[in-house]
């Protein structure tokens, strides 16, 4: 909003142009006067006003319990789903004694991703310890309720002896962090550092707030004291009873707030997005065995839950839309016409293979509503990691499933009933156009058939043929006869 004051018309000019303006007679010179003086008037924004909410509603993060994986991917969510729907303001709902470094280190990077990134609060309600303590750091406000606690971050190691002090390199790495999401969100660093690492004490003004050898721990009262000149808080904005107070008093009045609640498939999602290389694996193998077997059986039902398995974990995990998914379904659409129907025109298998991989890769990149569409650099580091250990995977089962599958009992229904005479030769030349034989081997979709007493390499115009069944010569590709199924 801004705001325009009025300044003594000090100058002779500036009076004779307002005597003009008051008592003249000519309204064409009143109108140009007033325009010059209305630009001529300074302007100044008030520094001490907040920008104006929007008029998107409130969404509330819930960061309770034990901070772990599972907790990101409900973040990751919460913020994509805020961002998608022009949210006003975010608010962490906080009451946690702590948890994993990692997870917390990639819940304030989910928090940083948010816009407009000066509406991000967090209500310590009522505990902030540790972990905690990092995510409020990464918020641009921080409220407390009645009563509430925060600090004693300092990180450490959980073993069979209970809680162990980690190293002063760590120690000093982890302070770095925070400090570093202190500044970035104007709070004072020397605060949360001194949160982290108790070799450094806290005094400002000469008041000691915390001594050395000492983890500050701040209640509400002790976080909203004044300090410091001009003076300030020395952590939290303020006190609100309730979270609905805060946003209705303090955020956004009259807001809507939007809870995001777990799912309850949180864990599933981390389980699956971690073994996401040993699926990708199991579909590839169990796609080359049904491609091997004729028809469209287990094999093919088993690659395409592996698929959906994949797809799944990653949409629980904030990951990846139905998008990704309509692009890997219409990618094997695609090598299907090429295999199938249009077989060595190459066209459809090479954009099927591209969509397949695209959307493969897509359902592992981590997007937000404000990314360009194309994935960055960065952002396909991961998903191409697993992608290549899913491939090596894959073709690792594969060369060993076609070296000892047949062996098995499992793959013995499987196997040809009969297989081309060794002693009858392959002729060099396709079989003459419009003449009809009968496949001796199964075509998936090449194979070999007979005609007129002599054996010739098939290629099947169409579905599967399997062998013994009546077929027509209708076209030739190199040495290669094209067949294609004779209806009884």
């Amino acid at each position: 909003m801004f705001h325009f004051r009025r300044r003594a018309l000090s100058s002779g000019v500036e009076r004779l142009l307002y005597t003009q303006l008051v008592g003249g007679s000519n309204p064409s010179a009143r109108t140009l006067i007033f325009l010059s003086l209305w630009l001529a008037l300074p302007v100044q924004t008030r520094a001490d006003s907040a920008p104006p909410p929007g008029v998107g509603p409130v969404y509330v993060l819930p960061v309770q319990k034990e901070i772990q994986k599972g907790l990101v991917y409900i973040v990751r969510r919460g913020v994509k789903d805020a961002m998608e729907n022009k949210a006003s303001a975010l608010v962490i709902d906080m009451d946690t004694p702590g948890g994993e470094g990692q997870a917390m280190k990639e819940i304030m990077a989910i928090l940083a991703k948010f816009e407009p990134s000066d509406r991000t609060f967090t209500y310590v309600n009522k505990e902030a310890f540790s972990a905690g303590a990092f995510i409020s750091a990464a918020t641009r406000h921080i409220w407390m309720a009645p009563g509430a606690i925060i600090g004693a971050a300092s990180p450490v190691t959980l073993g069979q002896e209970g809680p162990k002090e980690l190293p002063p390199k760590f120690v000093s790495g982890f302070a770095a962090v925070i400090r570093a999401a202190a500044e970035q969100n104007g709070h004072n660093p020397a605060v949360f550092d001194a949160m982290v690492n108790k070799q450094n004490g806290l005094k400002i003004d000469g008041r000691e707030i915390v001594a050395k050898g000492d983890v500050l721990t701040l209640t509400t009262k002790e976080a909203t004291q004044l300090v410091g000149r001009p003076p300030r808080t020395l952590l939290a904005d303020g006190v609100a009873d309730t979270l609905e107070k805060l946003v209705e008093q303090h955020i956004q009045p009259g807001a809507r707030i939007v809870r995001v609640e777990p799912t309850g498939f949180e864990e599933a999602g981390r389980f699956i997005v971690t073994i996401s290389p040993l699926l990708m694996a199991a579909a590839f193998l169990f796609g080359y065995i049904e491609f091997k077997t004729p028809g469209f059986g287990i094999f093919g039902l088993l690659a395409a839950v592996c698929g959906l398995i994949f797809f799944f974990g990653h949409y629980i995990a904030g990951l990846s839309g139905y998008e990704s998914l309509l692009l890997v379904g219409l990618g094997v659409a695609l090598l299907a016409v090429e295999l199938f129907i249009f077989p060595g025109t190459f066209v459809p298998g090479l954009l099927g293979l591209g969509l397949l991989l695209f959307g493969l890769l897509n359902t592992m990149v981590d997007r937000y509503p404000t990314d360009p569409i194309l994935p960055t650099l960065p952002q396909l580091h991961l998903p191409a990691l697993n992608f290549a250990l899913g491939l090596f995977g894959g073709i690792t089962a594969i060369l060993l499933a076609a070296r000892f599958l047949p062996r098995t009992p499992l793959f013995r229904p499987f196997e040809l009933a009969t297989t081309s005479p060794r002693f009858q030769p392959i002729a060099e030349e396709p079989a003459p156009h419009g003449s009809c034989g009968e496949t001796i081997t199964d075509l998936r979709p090449s194979g070999r058939a007979s005609f007129h007493q002599r054996v010739y390499d098939v290629l099947a115009d169409g579905d599967f043929i399997p062998s013994g069944t009546p077929v027509k010569a209708v076209g030739r590709e190199g040495t290669t006869t094209l067949v294609r199924r004779i209806d009884s």
